[in-house]
């Protein structure tokens, strides 16, 4: 996990906005996560191999633990998905809901690149 020192050198924040750099773009390998702090909330960054980025809460609500950023990329009906690694739950990248049970849902951030960082809102 990636934890962030958002203030800088000088003592002043460095998050800007409602956006927080959180790792380089080129740090996020296709198809694996990355669970990063912001503020207080535990994310999963994904990259996949066509080069677009997600975010979703880390805390999977089935086995109550923050694992979603160890969990296996995939698609369903071509849509990007990661399988929890504890009982092997889906949840879509896009919309962060569950397509075993699409009662349950994780939370999803808005995440873009400026000048080669990965930035993530979760405000």
């Amino acid at each position: 996990m990636t934890i962030l020192d958002e203030t800088a050198a000088n003592g002043t924040a460095t998050r800007t906005g409602r956006w927080t750099p959180v790792c380089s773009y080129t740090d996020l390998l296709p198809e694996r996560g990355a669970a990063v702090l912001v503020g207080a909330r535990q994310v999963a960054v994904f990259r996949t191999f066509d080069g677009a980025l997600y975010a979703l809460g880390n805390f999977d609500p089935f086995s109550g633990a923050y694992v979603l950023s160890r969990g296996i990329v995939g698609t369903r009906g071509g849509a990007p998905t990661v399988a929890s690694p504890m009982h092997k739950q889906v949840f879509s990248l896009v919309t962060g809901v569950c397509v075993d049970d699409p009662g349950v849902a994780v939370p999803t951030y808005p995440i873009r690149v400026t000048d080669g960082t990965v930035e993530v809102s979760v405000v």
